[in-house]
């Protein structure tokens, strides 16, 4: 490590920004930005986030990290004004591979102005031209989709997921992972927002992980259909008051006989799939379970739309229907709007589905939603420990009325 690492008079200033090392005088405003409850939960700072804590960081941690050479931070000032906005630096060194991790925070009141971004970007560069590091690294725990949103902007492919050394107390040891290589930062676009959270604000336009990442930052939405009956439905997340109706539907011998749901369903499957299962498919952001519900929310049927894992702009659509609503149209509306929202917010290009052959049920639902029935694969489902043949069908943006749009990735509209 050069004398760049020391932090006498290390300073950069780049894209309104000046990162400088901590100062004592910080300590007070490190504390008030760490009483910030998505800071607190995301990242590794003590909860609650004393006085005492900020001062341990400003005087001792953080220039023991410059003087050793194992890390290098931040404080992230408005270039103009000098007031403190984010923290952001590297957070591991390693001489020998010539590598780096970077972390980083932003103050609630510097959200929404692409400040974690900026500085990333701009560390990310300083570390590359002044410290000769090859790689820089980025990490979060599932779910943290504004950390996940920053590192894209900044030019981080996220390359897969692995299990955390040190999770979060109140977290999943469940993690992300991403790479920044110095050609890496050539063509990023300075003015993209940050996400929310503690990385920053509401999301702008930007590559097809950011705009889903900046999706599944927030709280998963409500959709709305009407059935053939004319029933207004909701669809909505799982809840606890859904619990005795899908064990209901889950026992129905329909159920049993075309799903895999588990023979016999106990309650407590029910309870791992309300608060386990749902959850989970959207804090990762492979998709999204609905309850179907009627006017009176009651809990009519379960939806699950997911991201293919073998190719991101194609879904996988399955659902099944509570015994009391069967024949009332609620399956084919709830079927439009969930792909519908597929295809607007996910920007997917295709979604398919798939039923066991003979599910005449299964596959009248769709095709009155719009799917185009494609065949028959041979051995395609596994079916309670059998491989069975599947019925398959795709429905695409245009068979709903909406427009392709070549210019992205997915589907405008």
């Amino acid at each position: 490590m050069n004398q760049n690492s020391r932090p006498d008079g290390v300073e950069i200033v780049e894209a309104g920004l000046l990162l400088r090392p901590w100062r004592a005088e910080d300590a007070e405003e490190v504390r008030r930005a760490c009483q910030d409850p998505d800071i607190q939960r995301w990242t590794t700072v003590p909860s609650p986030y004393r006085l005492e804590d900020a001062i341990d960081f400003v005087t001792k941690r953080a220039p023991q990290a410059w003087s050793t050479g194992s890390g290098a931070p931040f404080a992230v000032c408005d270039g103009a004004t000098g007031e403190l906005l984010a923290s952001c630096g590297l957070i591991t060194i390693d001489p020998v591979l010539r590598s780096g991790e970077v972390g980083y925070w932003t103050a609630p009141w510097a959200r929404g102005r692409a400040v974690a971004v900026r500085a990333t970007r701009a560390v990310s560069r300083w570390a590359f031209a002044e410290l000769g590091l090859h790689r820089i690294t980025w990490q979060a725990e599932v779910g943290n989709h504004a950390s996940r949103l920053v590192a894209l902007r900044a030019g981080f492919q996220v390359d897969g997921r692995l299990r955390l050394a040190d999770p979060h107390p109140r977290g999943t040891r469940d993690g992300w992972i991403g790479s920044l290589l110095p050609d890496d930062l050539a063509g990023t676009d300075p003015d993209q927002p940050d996400g929310g959270g503690p990385a920053g604000g509401p999301a702008g336009s930007g590559s097809l992980q950011a705009r889903r990442a900046a999706l599944f930052a927030a709280p998963q939405p409500v959709l709305f259909a009407r059935a053939a009956d004319g029933t207004e439905l909701r669809l909505r997340p799982l809840h606890e008051p859904d619990l005795d109706a899908i064990v209901h539907a889950c026992r129905d011998p329909e159920s049993i006989r075309w799903t895999t749901v588990p023979d016999p369903y106990q309650r407590s499957d029910a309870e791992f799939f309300v608060h386990e299962h749902g959850p989970t498919v959207w804090r990762r952001g492979t998709g999204a379970v609905f309850a179907i519900a009627d006017g009176s929310d009651r809990y009519a049927g379960v939806m699950e739309l997911r991201i293919s894992p073998a190719d991101p702009l194609v879904g996988d659509l399955g659902y099944l229907v509570a015994p009391r609503v069967r024949g009332r149209g609620y399956c084919p509306a709830a079927v439009a709007a969930v792909s519908a929202w597929g295809f607007t917010a996910l920007n997917l290009a295709r979604i398919e589905w798939r039923a066991n052959v003979g599910n005449t049920a299964s596959r009248r639902a769709v095709e009155k939603a719009g799917f185009t029935f494609e065949g028959t694969a041979r051995h395609a489902l596994n079916h309670r420990g059998n491989r069975v043949d599947a019925w398959i069908g795709a429905l695409l943006p245009g068979d709903l009325g909406l427009s392709t749009d070549p210019g992205r990735p997915g589907v405008g509209g």
